[in-house]
């Protein structure tokens, strides 16, 4: 076999398979206009890239994820390595077998000797993968087409920089990538992750509201920007809307996972902890404590240094210690919980 040429198949015939490189686009940060219509790239735009090749001191390592001597696979775990290791063999086996037509055994020890094509230095095949990526998903069939494996294997490796290898990778990378490998099971989790998140929130709120509207009351101070508008006097319905907004992220935070935590976070709290934070924005808001010059935060009438930082000024009046202060606190803000 002296020569090789690599051909993709048309894209119609994989639409069945549930791997896919789709493009990524983020809503929220600008690019060209492209991202209020779901797009990465102007329409007959591609983006088509080789197979990435490192080389130090002349030496050659393309980034396939099907070398065992890749320094990835060296600084695995023994178990985890031995058992990576024989599924690079089993995988490169099979692909010499259906391209190559050359059976060798996997568990031959002059494995690698004996491929005539997935050699890791074979450059004539390696620098020939490559992968074309536009606005519409490219459809993987690892299955049933060899290559398609090549790419899918190389892909989770880090090979193409264009691609990430998860949708969640492609969301937390500072770099952002233009496509991502979309298998269902993955992007599904990933997608589906904040309605978990929030659905767990809303089962908080709802425990608060029919059982512990009190507390509920506080969570609120300690969430919302504007706590001070939480007093007794204050419809529950109004709290619950407000934290229904809140949770959806359309109060005073707008990134929905750091709502929905927030809210969780506070809502398991215990009603202490919830109550003294509560104290420690309200009394900074009415300017019964404030941050002198040396950065210490002190009650207006007295020189107690309760902390740098509202959580320090918490755990401070936590303390049984600093009862006196706690309760001289309590005294300036409660007529205005009280209201």
């Amino acid at each position: 076999m002296s020569d090789y040429t690599i051909v993709e198949k048309y894209q119609q015939t994989k639409q069945g398979s549930s791997i896919a490189v789709r493009p990524f686009f983020n809503p929220s940060k600008s690019n060209m206009g492209l991202e209020n219509y779901g797009m990465a790239l102007h329409d007959g735009v591609y983006h088509e890239e080789n197979l990435a090749c490192l080389e130090i001191n002349g030496v050659k390592r393309y980034v396939t994820g099907l070398n065992e001597f890749a320094p990835e696979v060296k600084r695995l775990a023994v178990a985890e390595k031995e058992q990576k290791i024989k599924e690079i063999r089993a995988v490169v086996s099979q692909l010499e077998k259906d391209l190559a037509a050359n059976v060798v055994d996997p568990e031959d020890k002059e494995f690698w000797n004996k491929l005539t094509l997935l050699k890791p230095d074979n450059d004539k095949f390696w620098s020939r993968i490559s992968l074309k990526c536009g606005n519409d998903p490219v459809f993987l069939d690892p299955y049933n087409d060899p290559y398609d494996l090549v790419k899918l294997y190389a892909i989770k490796a880090g090979g193409f920089s264009i691609v990430a290898k998860s949708l969640k990778e492609a969301k937390t990378s500072g770099d952002a990538p233009k496509f991502y490998l979309d298998t269902v099971e993955e992007s599904i989790s990933t997608r589906t992750e904040h309605s978990k998140l929030r659905n767990r929130a809303i089962v908080e709120l709802q425990k608060l509201y029919d059982k512990n509207p009190t507390k509920l009351r506080y969570v609120a101070k300690v969430v919302d920007v504007e706590s001070t508008q939480y007093t007794s006097s204050i419809s529950n319905d109004v709290v619950y809307e407000n934290m229904d907004l809140y949770i959806n992220a359309q109060g005073s935070e707008s990134n929905k996972k750091r709502a929905t935590e927030t809210f969780i976070e506070a809502a398991r709290a215990n009603m202490e902890d919830l109550k003294i934070r509560a104290l420690v924005k309200d009394a900074l808001y009415y300017k019964f404590i404030t941050t002198k010059a040396s950065g210490w935060i002190e009650p207006l009438d007295s020189g107690v240094k309760l902390g740098k930082r509202p959580n320090e000024c918490v755990a401070f009046l936590k303390n049984p210690e600093n009862e006196e202060a706690l309760t001289s606190l309590l005294e300036k803000v409660e007529p205005y919980w009280n209201a």
